[in-house]
């Protein structure tokens, strides 16, 4: 059997994931999907301005690994704006870089019959909005029931790096206020289902979840997110890794 490509690491998620021509009349507009593995060599070459050695290093990879994914966004992105076409980011081989310190107090790593949930934290509440949560209280669930839970800070910047925080946390649901389009989008890729338009208190949130009736959906409900994040102020709900392939 041949063997599987190697997971390419990335850095965090990105906080913005499509890109729509400003005048195209064309209500069939063809999309080219840069992945997210091409997306790190652009951001780490062009936009840090690393050299291909050290882009290398950074994601795991071959050099000769990073020119090709290079050359292949490049063109991509080319073509997208000689021709007039979308540019969306998704999928890829890819996994986030575990050695990055984003939690201030480390959570233990959750047993294999575990659910962890984590829901945006603010006193007792759910906070009113994701890309601004400054704490998670997150809850390790075994047989229907709480056996675990903390509350947890991080230093993410933007959606994306929330996203990354709850994969290396190994989350496997978020519960949220207010979230926008793209912040989906970064917990899509990321594998974590998402419960948005909860509000009240985090434990009783969490009781209604495990007991079926946590009124919540997994959509976006925050035009303020995607107004700030390149897509579109009103939010709902206020309160005060594995490889993808």
């Amino acid at each position: 059997m041949p063997r599987l490509p190697k997971c390419r690491k990335i850095r965090v998620f990105p906080d913005y994931y499509s890109f729509v021509p400003e005048n195209s009349e064309n209500p069939e507009l063809e999309t080219i999907t840069l992945t997210l593995d091409e997306y790190e060599t652009l951001k780490l070459l062009d936009a840090e301005g690393m050299n291909q050695e050290d882009c290398a290093n950074s994601m795991g990879v071959a050099r000769t690994t990073v020119t090709a994914m290079y050359e292949s966004a490049r063109r991509k992105i080319a073509i997208a704006l000689v021709e007039g076409k979308r540019i969306r980011i998704s999928g890829g081989n890819v996994e986030l870089n575990r050695n990055q310190a984003f939690f201030d107090n480390n959570l233990k790593s959750k047993g294999v019959n575990t659910m962890r949930v984590a829901v945006t934290y603010d006193n007792g509440n759910v906070f009113g909005h994701f890309g601004r949560t400054e704490q998670f209280k997150v809850y390790d669930i075994e047989d229907g029931k709480v056996v675990n839970s903390e509350v947890v800070g991080t230093n993410g910047e933007g959606c994306g790096a929330l996203a990354g925080v709850l994969n290396l946390a190994e989350v496997d649901v978020l519960i949220c206020g207010g979230i926008g389009g793209g912040a989906v989008m970064a917990l899509q890729e990321a594998g974590i289902q998402l419960y948005a338009g909860a509000s009240g208190n985090t434990d009783e949130v969490v009781n209604a979840f495990l007991a079926g009736t946590l009124a919540a959906s997994g959509e976006a409900n925050c035009s303020h997110h995607d107004e700030e994040h390149g897509e579109g102020h009103s939010c709902h709900g206020h309160g005060h890794g594995s490889c993808h392939n």
